[in-house]
């Protein structure tokens, strides 16, 4: 590929993975800035827009959420653009490019990881922030934190890389010294990476992963990571690391009220009282909390699922998450039974990233309805390894050539 495509595909990939959007330099969004060039330019022939179903019920959700919901119509353009732009990157670029999709996956974790380098210098030199704020055009609001403005939002990055690139040691058959290198590497990432959401997706997509693809013997691999555990909080309690903020001493600066589990609690109170949902009772979240000590200062129950379903109720909550999902769902079941097969390895890569960024949104607001980064790649690019194995090989046949790194 020539130089001038990979510049915007970094730059729309890098888009995408920091959330960066509008910008004092770009007056548009920088998602039709990188995208619109790429899919004009140097489309793929004989390609079409792919994923209109999927496009639709996502902009359904999202406008039934964010603008009968929240009335917030500015957060529904700015996701459906980068929802639309997304679906476009794929369907026009990428198309039946097997090659442009495989780089485009490693680019786009390189990001992430380029992320959590900056993260880890951001814990030892303040002035890091500065760089932060020029890469995304916009002041940071958390410290310390990677390419992000926030220490949640980098909290997703973290929780799409980190079991990816474990994982594809495994399945990319590398060495036990690189898995033992990349695991800790890992650890240390989620150390001082500061969100606990993102370690419990990461420790249950990387469970999950060894006991369905190595059976019994994943007893013994889980045990191995544990010992390297231990090593590794040994390691870290002797040097400076453990003077830094890191996860094991967050909860010290946390008060009651950020305890995710009560949060829910209170917002399951609040369903409880508007079964149907907020939408059908006219009635928006600073309504129904303003008697509740717990929500006073107007935060939420930081679970994207649960909000979903407060707002638009069961039927149509759950109604719209089986619609979009399902589809997906059988997508990975059947990468499952096929787990062993020559060119699954990178759609197993990505569909445990997804899981671990999807578990993370359980203590957090953005997710897929809200055209998270990492969320949003991983869905696409799952759909898209599966288009292109029924492409090349037959519905029931992997493609080849995803099997190489």
């Amino acid at each position: 590929m020539n130089l001038p495509k990979i510049v915007l595909m970094m730059l729309y990939l890098a888009s995408l993975a920091y959330g960066i959007f509008l910008t004092d330099i770009f007056r548009l969004p920088a998602p039709l800035v990188f995208c619109v060039p790429l899919v004009f330019f140097y489309r793929e022939l004989h390609s079409r827009f792919r994923y209109s179903r999927e496009v639709a019920w996502l902009c359904i959700a999202i406008f039934l959420y964010q603008v009968v919901g929240l009335n917030t119509m500015n957060s529904f353009f700015a996701m459906v653009i980068t929802i639309v732009c997304c679906a476009l990157y794929f369907s026009y670029f990428v198309n039946n490019n097997a090659r442009r999709f495989i780089w485009s996956v490693w680019i786009f974790y390189g990001l992430l990881f380029i992320s959590s380098l900056v993260m880890v210098a951001n814990h030892f030199y303040p002035q890091v922030d500065n760089l932060r704020a020029i890469i995304l055009g916009a002041p940071v609001m958390q410290s310390p934190a990677g390419i992000s403005p926030t220490e949640f939002g980098y909290g997703y990055q973290l929780a799409a890389f980190a079991p990816f690139v474990l994982i594809s040691t495994f399945l990319f058959n590398k060495s036990l010294l690189l898995k033992a290198a990349v695991f800790m590497l890992c650890l240390l990432f989620v150390f001082l990476g500061l969100q606990r959401s993102a370690f419990v997706g990461f420790v249950l997509a990387v469970l999950l992963f060894l006991f369905f693809y190595y059976g019994f013997r994943a007893i013994l691999l889980a045990g191995l990571m544990a010992a390297l555990c231990v090593v590794f909080l040994n390691v870290s309690g002797g040097d400076m690391m453990m003077g830094t903020d890191n996860i094991l001493n967050k909860n010290e600066h946390n008060d009651e009220a950020s305890n995710r589990s009560d949060l829910a609690k209170e917002n399951l109170r609040i369903y409880a009282e508007y079964p149907y949902g907020l939408i059908f009772y006219g009635k928006d979240w600073g309504d129904v909390i303003y008697r509740n000590y717990t929500f006073s200062a107007g935060i939420t129950s930081h679970n994207a699922y649960l909000m979903f379903i407060t707002y638009l109720g069961p039927f149509l909550g759950i109604g719209l998450l089986a619609t979009i999902y399902l589809p997906l769902g059988k997508i990975v079941l059947k990468s499952f039974r096929k787990k062993h097969e020559p060119g699954q390895a990178m759609m197993l890569c990505l569909i445990f990233s997804f899981i671990s960024v999807s578990v993370n949104a359980l203590s957090h607001n953005p997710w897929l309805f809200s055209a998270d980064g990492p969320t949003l790649f991983s869905f696409f690019a799952i759909l898209h390894c599966y288009h292109l194995q029924k492409e090349a090989a037959g519905e029931e046949s992997p493609i080849q050539t995803l099997s190489y790194a």
